[in-house]
């Protein structure tokens, strides 16, 4: 059952409005997403690349800076190791081609997701050593690594992390001693001691705060890298990070870059996957571009992404970006059936009683074990853990929900872990399969999450009258986009609001169109996507299978619908009218 919350944040929001030329309601939104003081709500609406911090604020910034200088000036071998998703290859971009127009003798490695695993290994320093690299840099991993960067300082490398994970501690009497690894020079925002005043950004956007530094410090026009910011909004969106701040400003500049991009790998994959430049938003790098990018990783190897990124001629482009697209569908097709294992199993294994669910699924592609976790999560609230069978024992990944801080509590099971990292939201381990049961048991034992904890609460903006969703009002709101993890789309509310009609319309028979009317009279057309039966059967239980086929038939009938929405603009036939999307019912 969802908790409806009205959120009640209190600011003159009149004073508000006449300050930035907005209305009262954008005001209240801006408020509701704590965004408070004039110098925030300026930068809010109106914050550009200007208003980005400067990255020499990081710790560990100037040595990193001094080093790669050094090594530049002394045509050095240097080689950037990432990660296999969405950050980890855009960070690597980032590198390769901020270094290389400072005239940096660089390359690349990306692990491989199943042979190598997360993160840096001795394999990978092994062969850099092999090949004559002098220095590494990580980028969207390494601040966990501790033995491997020990291992490439005793062969003599210079090894720089960047990073942004949390760093791995160890409790001690009433605190915490952390553990940096021994590298010559690490910048991650989330390090003890580090000033930089926000510490949300995604891999590629410190991978960018190197690069743009390095460029000021070597006497270069920074702005010669900005292009590099639409990589930086493909990973913030794809990567999952809260969309404020510093992280609201990258976005919010990639995407405008993006609709006009250079990249010709970018551009093939807008055109491949059916895109319109200027249309794009937040929303298409989550679930489009993002999943395309990602799905050589999973499937494949990032390096075939990261290959895209730096496609020098169209019609290798228009290849690589076509392979894509195809393993996505692929990766799309096993995800269906491996969620419907791990629902399977959820239900008839015993596990519905458990605060953590542990799901163990041997035969699924380690990759998706993710994605597999956070429909599991969207499905029954609650912190998952999907496992799957790896060429060393077992492999894993979890998706938590806002009360449950995934990565601290992983941390109190770290005894039965071969390895393991992560935020508060997302992590990633590996055990032996004898462990197996103990984990499961243990990660619940230590669970003290309450059943109002496991209760998904829908904040609610403000009750919404069908007569305010004007043209004008909607066409305001893409003053707040970008919309996604941390800048939630609002939600607006009516209650009890009377069905005069419905169809069902799309070519699953899964989306339901309502016309509906609420208190003061205003009519206005309602779409709820993908799960038409649930709110059928809802409706056919509360007043009548025979009520709701009136309904459909188009007669009039006496039902009603408490209703949240977000209100959007339907263009037809160079007519255009308001209409909502139903998010949730009761």
């Amino acid at each position: 059952m969802e908790r409806w919350v009205l959120l009640r944040k209190g600011a003159d929001f009149a004073a508000i409005a006449r300050r930035f030329q907005i209305s009262p309601r954008l005001a209240c939104l801006i408020r509701n997403r704590d965004v408070i003081g004039e110098d925030a709500i300026g930068r809010y609406l109106n914050g550009t690349a200007s208003d980005l911090y400067d990255g020499m604020l990081m710790k560990g910034m100037d040595k990193a800076i001094e080093i790669l200088r050094e090594k530049i000036n002394g045509h050095q071998r240097i080689r950037v190791i990432g990660d296999y998703d969405i950050d980890g290859v855009n960070a690597t971009y980032i590198l390769l081609e901020g270094i290389e127009a400072l005239g940096g003798d660089v390359d690349m490695d990306i692990p491989d997701r199943i042979a190598d695993g997360y993160g840096l290994n001795r394999s990978l320093i092994e062969r850099a050593y092999r090949e004559g690299i002098d220095t590494v840099i990580t980028c969207d991993n390494g601040i966990a690594a501790s033995d491997e960067i020990a291992y490439g300082k005793s062969l003599g490398m210079t090894v720089i992390v960047t990073d942004h994970h949390e760093v791995p501690y160890e409790e001690e009497g009433d605190g915490r001693r952390y553990l940096l690894p021994p590298a010559d020079a690490v910048i991650d925002p989330k390090q003890p001691d580090c000033g930089y005043p926000f510490k949300g950004l995604c891999g590629a956007a410190v991978a960018y705060k190197l690069v743009e530094a390095l460029a000021k410090t070597m006497g270069r026009d920074a702005k010669e890298l900005e292009h590099l910011i639409e990589n930086v909004a493909v990973a913030t969106v794809g990567d999952v990070m809260d969309l404020e701040d510093e992280n609201r400003i990258f976005v919010k500049e990639g995407l405008r870059r993006l609709g006009n991009t250079e990249n010709l790998g970018l551009r093939a994959l807008i055109e491949c996957t059916k895109l319109e430049r200027e249309e794009i938003r937040a929303y298409h790098i989550g679930f489009i571009l993002g999943p395309c990018l990602n799905a050589s990783g999973r499937l494949d190897t990032a390096k075939r992404a990261l290959k895209l990124l730096r496609a020098r001629d169209q019609r290798e482009a228009d290849v690589l970006a076509g392979d894509l697209k195809a393993l996505n569908d692929s990766r799309k097709d096993m995800t269906e059936t491996a969620v419907a294992q791990a629902k399977e199993q959820v239900e008839n294994a015993g596990l519905h009683a458990d605060r953590v669910l542990v799901v163990y699924l041997p035969k699924c592609h380690e990759s998706l074990a993710g994605i597999v976790a956070g429909r599991l999560r969207e499905s029954y609230y609650k912190p998952v853990f999907v496992l799957t069978d790896a060429e060393e024992g077992i492999k894993g990944s979890g998706r938590s929900i806002e009360a449950y801080h995934m990565y601290e509590e992983l941390s109190k099971c770290k005894d039965l872990f071969t390895k393991f990292g992560g935020h508060r939201l997302a992590a990633g381990l590996s055990l032996k399969k004898e462990n197996l049961a103990a984990f499961c048991r243990k990660i619940n034992e230590n669970c003290s999450l309450s059943e109002e904890d496991l209760t998904e609460k829908v904040p609610i903006d403000m009750e919404l009258p069908f007569s305010c969703v004007t043209e004008a009002f909607i066409r305001e709101l893409s003053m707040i986009e970008p919309f996604g993890k941390g800048n939630t789309k609002p939600v607006f509310a009516v209650k009890d609001a009377e069905i005069l009609s419905g169809r069902i319309l799309g070519k699953n028979r899964d989306t339901l169109k309502l016309k509906l009317k609420d208190a003061s009279l205003a009519v206005i057309d309602a779409l709820y996507f993908k799960h038409a039966d649930e709110l059928l059967g809802m409706l056919k239980e509360r007043y009548g299978k025979r009520t709701v086929e009136e309904m459909l038939a188009g007669r009039k009938t006496q039902m009603t619908l408490s209703v949240t929405y977000y209100p959007g603009l339907n263009e037809y036939m160079g007519r255009i009218t308001p209409q909502i999307t139903v998010t949730h019912y009761r």
